[in-house]
């Protein structure tokens, strides 16, 4: 005999109305359908994206790096054979590429170092609460909104050894009685592309070091203000140690960019006098409008290499660095 409990169980189980349990092969089977949908629906958004990028982007550089290792000279289009590392041989013995990396290095530093020196002391300046403050922050970021060829043209002009603003300014002061031929001279000729890129790249280390510090809590100044710290000590002790990984980026960031920066050169010297301004980008635009496409890619890739070999080394020892204080 079967309990009214056993019986009322059975017929509930058979009974049409009864709920059934999906087979699980078919709930595999739905959802490897939906997956494969849903992929694909992802796919045909991304593909016009990603089309764009392979034909714009990844196809040029493989092109472009191939050059490198072939006799490419616009002077003679029906000999493109293959050479092997000819072109960077070429490079390497000739020595103007010395002067030139040389220069490069001049150019990275002596721009860097006081790009981000200003830069984090107007930072630190603008993050304060005082009158007509947007009004400086727009006359701060008002360089980066112009183009770097015609910061080039406008201190070329300013830096002119005849009717240039610049000496005229020292004149006046009684710091020179002569005019000084900027441009012309190599020494002074770097100085003036320097200044004008430090007055460029300030903007850049202001914006990135102002929007860091806005996101250091108010409760750790006011904490270091109770135990009696001092200015100094909050900047060393809190500030940098709490937006040291912006810091970081941005100087990593800031060395690429300026190796790859040739705008202000051209717009001011054109690598001149005698390519004693020329930096590696710059001498490869002038190696291109040459018609030398085979030497050019071969810088470029040298460009990159020496770039992907500071970045690794720098990131090294930034992780070291950390793991230290930590």
């Amino acid at each position: 005999m079967t309990s009214p409990r056993t019986e009322t169980l059975e017929r509930a189980a058979t009974s049409p109305s009864a709920p059934r349990r999906p087979d699980p092969g078919t709930r595999r089977s739905q959802r490897r359908t939906f997956t494969v949908r849903k992929s694909l629906t992802i796919l045909a958004f991304l593909s016009p994206a990603l089309i764009f990028v392979i034909i714009f982007v990844y196809y040029p550089m493989i092109a472009g790096s191939q050059m490198a290792f072939r006799n490419w000279n616009l002077s003679n289009l029906t000999d493109t054979s293959w050479v092997g590392f000819k072109n960077f041989a070429a490079i390497l013995t000739d020595p103007v590429f010395y002067t030139v990396l040389r220069n490069t290095a001049v150019w990275v530093v002596a721009s860097l170092v006081p790009q981000f020196v200003i830069g984090f002391a107007l930072a630190l300046w603008l993050r304060r609460k005082f009158a007509f403050r947007g009004l400086y922050q727009a006359l701060i970021f008002f360089p980066w909104a112009i183009s770097g060829f015609l910061i080039g043209i406008l201190f070329r002009w300013m830096f002119n050894s005849e009717f240039g603003v610049i000496n005229d300014l020292l004149s006046k002061v009684g710091l020179t009685d002569q005019a000084i031929p900027w441009l012309a001279d190599p020494t002074t000729a770097m100085v003036a592309i320097i200044i004008a890129n430090v007055w460029y790249g300030v903007t850049f280390f202001t914006i990135m070091i102002l929007a860091a510090l806005q996101s250091v809590p108010e409760e750790l100044f006011e904490a270091a203000a109770l135990d009696g710290a001092g200015k100094t000590r909050t900047l060393f002790r809190i500030t940098i140690p709490y937006i040291r990984t912006t810091l970081a980026l941005t100087v990593l960031l800031r060395v690429i960019w300026i190796f790859n920066f040739p705008d202000i050169i051209f717009g001011m010297t054109g690598g001149g006098p005698a390519n004693q301004t020329h930096i590696i980008t710059t001498w490869m635009i002038a190696t291109t409008q040459r018609g030398d496409y085979g030497q050019a890619s071969a810088l470029g890739l040298i460009v990159v290499g020496i770039l992907l070999i500071f970045s690794i080394f720098y990131l090294l020892a930034i992780r070291e660095k950390k793991a230290v204080t930590t």
